[in-house]
């Protein structure tokens, strides 16, 4: 007798590879049963049993998904955690439209079942962007956690935790990014009638992306300042969910900067603007940041520096060499560009302390852990300016660590610092681009154990392959009290639960419970299978009794 869900999941065709989008219109049913084994396929019993499954048996389930006489499944696995020192929880980060536009839970059944199923892989818990373009759009203060509410209960149902996100950033125009969600209107209405409120470069392009931390301390948002706003809207989140807070939500993300991270919008991609692997540019021209650089160079008696950002950086899509300020003798190397740099690096560190200053003081006693994002930028790495970090905000050079401030201001407040790029080698980065993730990482690593502050990774990419799996369990590991306290994988889709993809999943996350250290055996107790609406309605499916699983 099977238990039956119906739902609506999203399975891109092939035609849209490049633009996944989860738990989209693909009509289907789930359901649980128990199996009865045939000659010709995949065995099984159900989850209270041993099972077998031979790797040669274990197909994709994805085999001609637009043909309605195929069956489509997937592998899952009871993961059964051993608690010890070096265990690393895995999360996995929930779709960017998990809420929908008006605010509610979007396709909840289908919600529910990949949820069931990732907790049946072993996975700690789930990540989700709580959209402040969502959440207060109706007007100031004027919130609405409807959505998230129905997700928290949900998470909490399946026995996953929750790691909450402030995404005080647009949705749209970066890697990754599958939907669009602006700011809210209303900050829209202001950034219109004052441009400033943004981001600009040397062009005077502004970026909605973010409001320019230049104006953090200034009643620009309808007489608030951006940190009040921010503050109010922390605040109201933990009235919402205190009773959920320490228990299913452990992890509150503070957003800083573009994509959440701690950084300046140094490489927008929308409209072609930048491309890999470019310098990026400085991103210091609204008039407030251009006020900051003004008293800056005053006080230290350099009037003249302060009338504009380096005139010979360049422009985003070039190389270091190709400009003055970031060739290997350049202008980054002089007493002005030290000055520059030390400026701007600051402003951003300031930043996330006046942010995280505030959201410490509303999520302590509750039992969430703080955390911040910062960017793992690469390219050019092992060039001596480091062009493209010192665009985005990160002062590190040859002759200058641009990571230990960051993790010295988190470490004040106790915060995870949360970096990108741990799936990445540098061999399989392009030679012309000067890439060093891994060399990046153990700089990070390093910071990180200075400072006494916790590191929690992602993968910058979507990966699903067991190189990228086995570089993060590489990089989790540590003697020296530096390596991850967890993991977030980037990010459920329908590719997830292919069935090698699902399966590598499901070793992984094995592997991490023990500390990346132990491989899982290939063995399987569920499967993982889409019915198609109309195989139902016609009763095909009728004596079926395999496990199907959304």
């Amino acid at each position: 007798m099977a238990l039956t869900l119906r739902s609506s999941i999203s399975f891109i065709s092939s035609k849209d590879v490049k633009t996944l989008k989860s738990l989209e219109d693909f009509p289907g049913t789930v359901c649980f049963a128990h199996i009865k084994p045939t000659p010709r396929r995949l065995r099984a019993k159900n989850s209270l049993q041993d099972a077998h499954i031979t790797r040669e048996k274990f197909t994709s389930p994805f085999e001609g998904m637009f043909d309605e006489q195929k069956e489509k499944f997937h592998a899952l696995s009871s993961s059964h955690h051993t608690k010890n020192d070096s265990r690393v929880p895995v999360y996995v980060m929930l779709p960017l439209d998990t809420v929908t536009l008006g605010g509610h839970l979007n396709k909840p059944k289908a919600m529910n079942a990949s949820l069931m199923a990732l907790k049946s892989a072993g996975v700690e818990g789930v990540m989700v962007d709580v959209w402040w373009g969502l959440v207060e759009k109706d007007g100031p203060m004027k919130y609405n956690w409807e959505g998230y509410v129905e997700l928290v209960n949900m998470v909490q149902k399946h026995g996953l935790k929750l790691q909450a996100v402030m995404s005080f950033h647009q949705c749209g125009g970066n890697v990754g990014d599958s939907c669009s969600i602006p700011l809210p209107p209303w900050v829209l209405e202001e950034i219109s009638g004052n441009p400033d409120v943004v981001y600009t470069d040397r062009s005077g392009r502004r970026n909605p992306e973010y409001i320019s931390l230049g104006c953090d301390s200034l009643p620009v948002l309808r007489g608030r300042t951006p940190i009040q706003v921010y503050s109010d809207y922390m605040r109201s989140f933990q009235q919402k969910f205190k009773n959920y807070l320490g228990n299913v939500i452990v992890e509150i993300q503070v957003g800083l900067g573009p994509c959440g991270e701690l950084r300046y919008p140094s490489y927008p991609e929308s409209n072609g603007t930048w491309r890999f692997p470019g310098i990026g540019e400085f991103q210091c021209y609204d008039k407030y940041m251009k006020a900051s650089l003004e008293a800056a160079a005053e006080a230290t008696g350099q009037k003249d520096w302060g009338k504009s950002g380096p005139h010979d950086s360049g422009h985003y899509n070039q190389f270091p060499e190709d400009t003055g300020f970031f060739k290997r003798d350049g202008t980054w190397d002089t007493e002005y560009g030290r000055f520059f740099m030390q400026w701007y690096s600051g402003k951003l560190v300031q930043h996330g302390d006046r942010i995280l200053n505030s959201a410490n003081a509303i999520f302590t006693g509750t039992g969430a852990k703080l955390s911040a994002k910062v960017a793992g930028i690469h390219w050019h790495y092992k060039t001596r300016s480091h062009a493209a970090e010192l665009t985005a905000g990160y002062y590190n050079t040859r002759n200058s660590d641009g990571y230990l401030p960051i993790a010295r201001m988190l470490a004040k407040h106790d915060a995870v610092l949360n970096f990108t790029c741990m799936e990445m080698r540098d061999h399989e980065q392009p030679q012309h681009a000067e890439c060093s993730p891994e060399g990046l990482v153990r700089q990070v690593k390093m910071a990180v154990l200075a400072a006494g502050v916790e590191l929690a990774g992602e993968n910058a990419l979507e990966r699903y392959d067991g190189a990228a799996y086995k570089q993060v369990q590489e990089t989790s590991r540590s003697d020296s009290g530096n390596g991850l306290c967890a993991f977030t994988f980037l990010r459920m889709n329908k590719r997830l639960f292919e069935a090698e993809n699902w399966r590598e999943l499901v070793n992984f996350v094995r592997s991490m419970s023990e500390g990346g250290r132990v491989r899982l055996p290939e063995r399987t107790d569920l499967y993982v299978r889409f019915v198609d609406d109309k195989k139902m309605k016609k009763g095909s499916l009728k004596g079926d009794k395999e496990v199907v699983l959304v």
